[in-house]
């Protein structure tokens, strides 16, 4: 067992290290765009003033990350699943596409909802300053990234750490990290929008983690090799 475990963490670690730095760069896109939205966005839900004035142009870089970050999550959504190998478990693989690509799809929703207010200003910003459209517009993008997206984002984890656990291709220490990371996500919810930073940033530590056991096995798999043409 412990040879299959050792043989299949090997082959996982020759993955590209392009595909481990899409982790990165998720957790750097996604919590850039997520930060501008934040600081853009009014603190009280109820505010109707003008604020799309001077944080239109911040709202559109933000929301022009989003799709790159999301390109990037699915390549690192690869990489993880590539550490498995034949220790797949197809019960364990569809609660990990699945949460995965909900938490995908719920960001990329809540991501339109605020393109379409933006849209409808540069129209007409009197539609968005009247009416509560654009607090039903915030409290619809909120319910999406705080309610339901960081819970797809706990579930995540949480099938990750077990899937890691079983299989011990991560050491127990990422597995106790990634159970706690994915704790504070589902019980936290309402305390703070900042939450959801958690999530780019257990990504981040997952992929640079990857990377240096790579760059660490190729190092001595060349160091091997030298003293195999030297003898």
């Amino acid at each position: 067992m412990t040879e299959s475990i050792a043989h299949v963490s090997n082959r996982g670690l020759r993955t590209p290290r392009a595909a481990a730095i899409a982790g990165i760069i998720f957790a750097v896109l996604y919590g850039t765009s997520y930060t501008l939205i934040q600081i853009s966005f009014p603190a009280d839900p109820l505010y109707t003033g003008d604020w799309l004035e001077d944080y239109a142009r911040t709202i559109y870089l933000a929301l022009g990350m989003l799709p790159f970050a999301g390109i990037a999550f699915l390549w690192f959504m690869g990489v993880v699943r590539d550490r498995m190998g034949h220790l797949e478990d197809q019960f364990f693989s569809t609660l990990f596409f699945g949460s995965g690509l909900l938490y995908l799809a719920m960001t990329f929703i809540a991501a339109s909802i605020a393109g379409g207010l933006l849209a409808i200003y540069a129209f007409d910003p009197g539609i968005v300053r009247e009416g509560g459209f654009s607090v039903f517009s915030r409290a619809v993008i909120y319910n999406f990234n705080i309610v339901y997206a960081s819970r797809m984002a706990g579930m995540h984890m949480i099938v990750l750490g077990t899937i890691w656990f079983r299989t011990q291709v991560m050491p127990r220490w990422l597995v106790m990290v990634t159970y706690l990371f994915a704790l504070v996500l589902l019980i936290s919810i309402g305390f703070t929008s900042w939450v959801m930073m958690i999530f780019p940033a257990w990504v981040f530590l997952i992929s640079a983690y990857i990377l240096v056991l790579n760059f660490r096995t190729q190092k001595k798999e060349v160091k091997e090799d030298d003293l195999t043409v030297r003898n």
